[in-house]
C-alpha cells in the first residue's frame, strides 16, 4: 500500500507556522456565556454487536450496572444499520458526513489504481509536485501533499460553522484532522511515523527465528559480554534525500544477566537519549527517538516508540512498538489545534497516535503470542481509560456544553484476533490455549482466553459509570458502534474465483500461487501477472470487485508492448455484472455445504452521490463465517478458492483475522442504545448524524439522508 505523504515539507513547518499565526483567527464560543448548549455525549464502541451485548448483559449482570441502566432508559439495545460494506473506514464515514460511500468516497479500507489494478489507500490522496534536486544525496519536493480523500463536511465541522462546541476524541477516518469548536483528535487511519499503518520490529539473539518468523522486520542481534550494538530501529522515510531511504537510528542494550535486567536505549549514548531498564517480561512506557533528516542537526524528526522484553536467557528477546508520532511535536497535527495533543500528553502521559493502536500484526505475524497481545491491548486500555478521565474533567470545566464524541478501539481489535478461543467450532480454536489463564489482564479471577470477547465487552461498563459519576444522569447519552462481529471460519479468495470462472485470465506461462510449503512458491499479485485483454474482473479490497471497463481502467504507459485499458464495454457492464453476481450468490462450499456470499449489490442500486463513478462495481457481501482472504484483498491470486482460517492454511502462523464484520451489512448490525426514548426504528449512522445537528436546533443539510432518532 502506497504510503500517505504526511512528511512532505517537514522544512517548513516553521515558515507555516509563522504564516498561520499571521492569519486572523474566529473568535470562539465563551463557554460560559448567554449562549448555552445542552450537553450531549457520544461514545463510539467500535465492533460492538447487540446480540454479544446482551449475552454479555445475561451473564454477567453484576458487572454490567451501567450499561443495563442505559439500555433500561431507551427500552432495550436496538440494531444500528451499518454501512454497504461494514469496514470501520466506511462506517465512520458513513456516521461523520451523514452520506453514503457514493457521497464522501470511502468504500473499502483499500482502493485500487487504475493503472496497475494494485491497492492505494482510501483515506488520503497522493497530490505529485515536482523535485528540486540538490548537489549530492539531498533533494526537496515542491507541491506534494496527501489530502484527506473523504468529501462531505463532517457534523462537527456543522456545528462550528453555528458556535457550537464540539470535542471529537479519535474519531476515525479524521487525518488529516478536521478542526472543531473544541478539540479534535484523529483515530483509526492516522499513520505511523516509519509506515502507513506502523510496523513493530522484534529483536532477536536466536538466529532461528528470522526463518520460523518470516517477517520483514526481525533484527538478528550479537551479544558479546552482555553488549549488544551494532543494530537500529528504523523510522520515517526521508523525503529529503533521493529515492526517500528510511531514516535509522542507532539502538543498544546492556545485558545484566546477574540482575536479570536489561538497558536499552537509541541514538548517541553520549548525548540527550532517553533510556529504559526493564526485566523480561515487563513493557516500557514510550520513549522519544529523534531521527536526523538533514546534516549536522538541521531537521529531526520526532517519534516513539514502546518497547517489551519478552526474554534474556536463553535468547534475548525484544518487541519495539511501530514509530509513532510524537504528540509533543507531531510530525503532522494529530489534533486540531496542533497543541492539544501535546496538552493532553502532559496530563496523562505520551500515547499511542497511531490509527490502530493495537497492533494486530504483532499476532499475525507471531512476534507476540497471545497472551502478550492482550498486554499490550490492556495498555492502550488504560491509556484510553486516562485520556476518557482528561476529556470529561475538560468538558465539565468547560460548562459540560455541546458534544462530547469519544471513541474506543479495542473491543473491534482484540474481536478480530482473540475470536478463535472462545469458539469451540473455529478452525483455529486450541483447547489447550483457549483454557490459559487470564487473570493477569483481566482482573477476573478464573477468566482464560476463551474469555476475551465477553472480558473487552465487560471493560466498557465502567466507562459509562465514569461518564455518569462526573457528567450526572440528566446528560443525554448515546451509545453507539459502527457495526457488529461474526466468526471468520473460512478464506474466500475472490480473484481465485473469477479466475476458475473464466473472469480474469492470466498471462501465458502464470499459474496462480503454489502451496506455501512449495519451494517455488511465490506471491502472484494482478499487476504484471494477468492478461488485461482477456480479464473481464478483477477483486481488490475486502468487499470490492472491479469491471476492467473500457474508458475508466488505464493503459500503463511503462509497458509498450501491452495494452491493459479496459476491454468491458459500458453498454455490456450491467449484464455482466448481474452474471456475476448470480454465480457468486450461487456459489456452494463444497466442504460444508453453505453459500460464502450471502448477497452482492450492485454500486449503481445500493450508492448515490457525485462520487459514485468511484466505487466498486460489485460489493461482494460474504455469510457468516466467510470472508474474502487477506491475499485476494490485496489484489494476489491465492491457489484456492476456499481455505479453513487456520495455521495450517498459512504455514503454521494464524495469519489473519479469525473474528470478522467485513461481509454484509446484514450480518453484523451495530448498537444503538441511550438513556433517553428512541423512536420507531430502524435506525441507520446517518440517523445518528442527523440527530447531532437536530439535538441543537440545525436543519439537517440537504446531502444527508438520515432521520433524528431521540423522541
Amino acid at each position: 500500500m502506497s504510503l500517505p505523504r504526511w512528511t512532505v515539507y517537514p522544512a517548513l513547518t516553521l515558515i507555516a507556522l509563522l504564516i498561520f499565526m499571521a492569519i486572523p483567527r474566529r473568535a470562539s464560543v465563551d463557554p460560559f456565556g448567554e449562549q448555552r448548549f445542552p450537553p450531549l455525549v457520544v461514545l463510539g464502541v467500535d465492533g460492538m454487536d447487540p446480540e454479544i451485548l446482551a449475552e454479555v448483559i445475561a451473564k454477567h449482570p453484576e458487572r454490567m450496572k451501567n450499561l443495563r441502566w442505559l439500555i433500561e432508559q431507551a427500552d432495550g439495545i436496538h440494531s444500528l444499520g451499518t454501512s454497504t460494506p461494514p469496514q470501520s473506514p466506511v462506517a465512520w464515514s458513513n456516521f461523520i458526513t451523514g452520506m453514503n460511500p457514493g457521497g464522501h468516497g470511502i468504500y473499502d479500507f483499500i482502493h485500487r489504481d487504475l493503472v496497475h489494478r494494485m491497492p492505494t489507500s482510501s483515506t488520503t490522496r497522493i497530490e505529485a509536485g515536482w523535485t528540486l534536486h540538490l548537489p549530492g544525496p539531498y533533494k526537496v519536493d515542491i507541491g506534494a501533499d496527501s489530502p484527506s480523500n473523504r468529501t462531505g463536511k463532517a457534523f462537527w465541522t456543522i456545528l462550528r460553522e453555528q458556535g457550537v462546541p464540539a470535542d471529537i476524541w479519535r474519531i476515525p477516518a479524521n487525518f488529516p484532522v478536521d478542526p472543531s469548536e473544541g478539540v479534535s483528535f484523529s483515530g483509526m487511519m492516522t499513520p505511523a511515523l516509519d509506515s502507513a499503518y506502523g510496523q513493530c520490529t522484534f529483536y532477536t539473539t536466536d538466529s532461528s527465528k528470522k526463518v520460523s518468523l518470516d517477517y520483514s522486520k526481525v533484527q538478528q542481534l550479537q551479544e558479546f559480554d552482555g553488549l549488544i550494538e551494532g543494530t537500529s530501529i528504523e523510522g520515517p522515510a526521508n523525503l529529503f534525500k533521493e529515492g526517500n531511504p528510511s531514516e535509522r537510528l542507532a539502538f543498544r542494550m546492556y545485558v545484566d544477566h546477574d540482575a536479570g535486567a536489561a538497558i536499552l536505549f537509541a541514538g548517541d549514548p553520549d548525548g540527550e537519549v532517553e533510556k529504559v531498564v526493564l526485566r523480561p517480561g515487563e513493557w516500557s512506557d514510550f520513549l522519544r527517538l529523534d531521527f536526523d533528516l538533514l546534516p549536522i542537526g538541521m531537521m529531526k524528526m520526532s517519534g516513539i516508540c514502546r518497547f517489551y522484553l519478552r526474554s534474556i536467557a536463553p535468547h534475548v528477546e525484544l518487541y519495539a512498538s511501530p514509530v509513532n508520532f510524537d504528540p509533543e511535536v507531531p510530525v503532522a497535527p494529530v489534533s486540531e489545534p496542533t497543541e492539544a495533543s501535546g496538552e493532553l500528553a502532559a496530563k496523562v502521559g505520551r500515547y499511542y497516535t497511531q490509527g490502530m493502536a493495537e497492533d494486530v500484526s504483532a499476532l499475525k505475524e507471531g512476534v507476540l503470542d497471545d497472551g502478550e497481545f492482550m498486554q499490550q491491548v490492556t495498555l492502550v486500555h488504560r491509556e484510553t481509560t486516562d485520556i476518557l478521565d482528561y476529556a470529561l474533567e475538560r468538558f465539565v470545566a468547560n460548562g459540560k456544553q455541546g458534544l462530547l464524541f469519544f471513541y474506543f478501539s479495542e473491543i473491534d481489535l482484540a474481536c478480530h484476533m482473540m475470536w478463535r478461543h472462545g469458539d469451540v467450532q473455529h478452525p483455529a480454536h486450541v483447547p489447550a490455549i483457549a483454557g490459559k489463564d487470564a487473570s493477569a489482564w483481566t482482573g477476573r479471577e478464573g477468566s482464560t482466553l476463551a474469555d476475551t470477547v465477553e472480558d473487552m465487552y465487560l471493560r466498557i461498563d465502567p466507562a459509562i459509570g465514569r461518564v455518569r459519576e462526573l457528567l450526572g444522569d440528566d446528560v443525554t447519552i448515546l451509545l453507539m458502534s459502527d457495526h457488529g462481529f461474526a466468526p471468520y471460519h473460512r478464506e474466500f479468495s475472490l480473484n481465485t474465483w473469477l479466475l476458475e470462472s473464466g473472469y480474469l485470465v492470466l498471462k501465458e506461462g502464470i499459474e496462480k500461487e503454489r502451496p506455501r510449503d512449495d519451494p517455488s512458491y511465490r506471491k502472484v499479485f494482478l499487476a504484471g501477472n494477468v492478461d488485461w485483454s482477456k480479464t473481464r474482473a478483477y477483486g481488490v479490497g475486502f468487499n470490492g470487485l472491479y469491471l476492467n471497463l473500457q474508458g475508466r481502467e488505464q493503459d500503463d504507459p511503462r509497458t509498450e508492448s501491452e495494452d491493459e485499458s479496459g476491454i468491458v464495454r459500458p453498454e455490456a457492464a450491467d449484464a455482466l455484472l448481474r452474471e456475476i453476481k448470480a454465480g457468486l450468490e450461487a456459489y456452494i462450499d463444497p466442504k460444508t455445504g453453505e453459500h460464502p456470499v450471502r448477497a452482492c449489490d450492485l454500486a449503481s442500486e445500493v450508492y448515490s452521490g457525485e462520487r459514485l463513478s468511484e466505487a466498486p462495481d460489485l460489493v461482494v457481501g460474504y455469510d457468516a463465517g466467510y470472508g474474502n482472504s487477506d491475499a485476494s484483498s490485496t489484489g494476489r491470486i491465492p491457489r484456492d478458492v476456499l481455505v479453513d482460517n487456520s495455521p495450517a492454511s498459512h504455514g503454521g502462523e494464524l495469519g489473519t483475522f479469525n473474528g470478522n464484520h467485513l461481509m454484509h451489512p446484514d450480518v453484523v448490525p451495530g448498537v444503538l442504545v441511550s438513556n433517553r426514548r428512541l423512536r420507531e426504528g430502524p435506525f441507520d449512522l446517518r440517523d445518528l448524524t442527523v440527530e447531532v445537528l437536530h439535538f441543537y436546533g440545525l436543519e439537517k443539510p440537504a446531502h444527508m439522508e438520515g432521520q433524528p432518532v431521540l423522541e
